[in-house]
């Protein structure tokens, strides 16, 4: 269904990434515990495609109704990239301090992180 707005006769319609974004977003912030990596990559996706339907609501913004579902996805990526970077860093420092064959056994890697943080 098209709306038409009361002050042109242009008729209204969805950025085509909007709900794209959002759930991107979302995904980021879900998968932010798989090492970073698939937090780090739905978030750029995501603020991809922001950037690409914030630049096509600029040329003409009377013609489209969902620019806010652009800005809350765009957060929620920025936020998922963010945790998907604190994640990986974590990730690396634990990979440096206690080693990837230790990382292997839990055991190992709970006796390292009591010795660590005592």
């Amino acid at each position: 269904m098209e709306e038409i707005r009361s002050n042109s006769n242009m008729p209204t319609q969805k950025l085509p990434n909007g709900t794209l974004v959002i759930i991107l977003g979302i995904a980021s912030i879900i998968t932010c515990c798989c090492y970073g990596i698939i937090s780090i990559i739905l978030g750029g996706v995501g603020l991809f495609l922001a950037k690409k339907d914030t630049a096509l609501y600029q040329e003409n913004p009377s013609i489209y109704k969902d620019y806010n579902n652009i800005q809350i996805g765009k957060v929620l990526s920025i936020i998922g990239i963010v945790l998907g970077v604190i994640y990986l860093i974590f990730m690396i420092w634990m990979i440096g301090v206690i080693g990837w064959e230790n990382m292997q056994n839990p055991e190992v890697v709970e006796a390292k992180m009591r010795e660590l943080f005592r």
